[in-house]
């Protein structure tokens, strides 16, 4: 019985058709390191886990400490403690933008594999962490402000940036390649960067329902006893945001694998 061996890193590479235009293998530096495929999986498999339940476990913790530890706010009461939720959100699905900006910036200049792959792992996290941002941020309003909605600066430019990421996927998945993104959509994801300063300095520029900036480099104006567990929720739901993009990663690279596997059983 014939026994299959092991595909090396270049066989894998091979076998994942990235789009043609890239630096070959030789000609790469020092940041293409994980650009092979099989490098990246190798890293890939062991942290998944480790971010998943790293994440999991500081969000429990956090939430426990939001919800049980810490006393009520003077003016807000109960209320006050979907910041637990609603800061983290909002916090990854800004940097979730600029991450994929990021990538798009790596994939037109450096032409780097998983650059375009990493973005399309992001935008559907990022979009979801958006939304539950608006969820809890209409919420938290109701019984603060009186009203589920307004059209301020920051409710409106983090509506634009969740309408930016549905328009982001549909262009990704508009195209034939079904693991990085085409050039267009690169470009488009560093166009819509413009937005995230828009939504930091929104409260500042503009009246605003909205409060100001309650964590600065200079300090917070959250009372002590109730900011400790937003650090617990931050870590952690950074952490499960991670954690979800590597499996997404992982997953569109595996689907591109099998796409590429049964193009050569078609075509022999």
């Amino acid at each position: 019985m014939r026994v299959a061996r092991p595909k090396s890193a270049q066989g894998l590479l091979e076998e994942i058709p990235f789009r043609k235009g890239g630096l070959s293998l030789k000609a790469r530096p020092a940041m293409h390191a994980y650009a092979n495929p099989a490098r990246f999986l190798k890293l890939a498999r062991p942290l998944t886990p480790v971010c998943l339940g790293l994440g999991l476990i500081l969000i429990l913790i956090g939430c426990y400490a939001g919800l049980v530890l810490t006393p009520k706010d003077y003016l807000q009461g109960d209320s006050v403690r979907i910041l637990y939720i609603h800061v983290p959100a909002a916090w990854l699905g800004m940097g979730g933008w600029s991450a994929l900006a990021i990538a798009s910036i790596v994939q037109l200049v450096w032409r780097h594999p998983l650059a375009g792959v990493a973005a399309r792992a992001i935008a559907v996290p990022g979009a979801l962490f958006t939304a539950v941002c608006l969820v809890t941020g209409s919420i938290w309003g109701r019984p603060t402000w009186g009203t589920w909605w307004e059209w301020d600066g920051r409710m409106t430019s983090m509506l634009v940036l969740l309408f930016l990421y549905f328009a982001y996927i549909a262009l990704a998945n508009a195209g034939d390649d079904r693991t990085s993104v085409s050039r267009a959509t690169a470009i488009f994801g560093i166009v819509g960067a413009v937005n995230i300063p828009i939504i930091n300095r929104s409260v500042v520029w503009w009246n605003s329902l909205h409060q100001g900036p309650s964590i600065t480099l200079r300090g917070s104006t959250i009372a002590p006893e109730l900011l400790w567990p937003l650090g617990f929720t931050v870590f952690g739901f950074s952490f499960l945001f991670a954690a979800i993009v590597l499996m997404r990663m992982r997953a569109n690279l595996a689907e591109a694998k099998r796409e590429a596997r049964l193009r050569r059983l078609a075509a022999a």
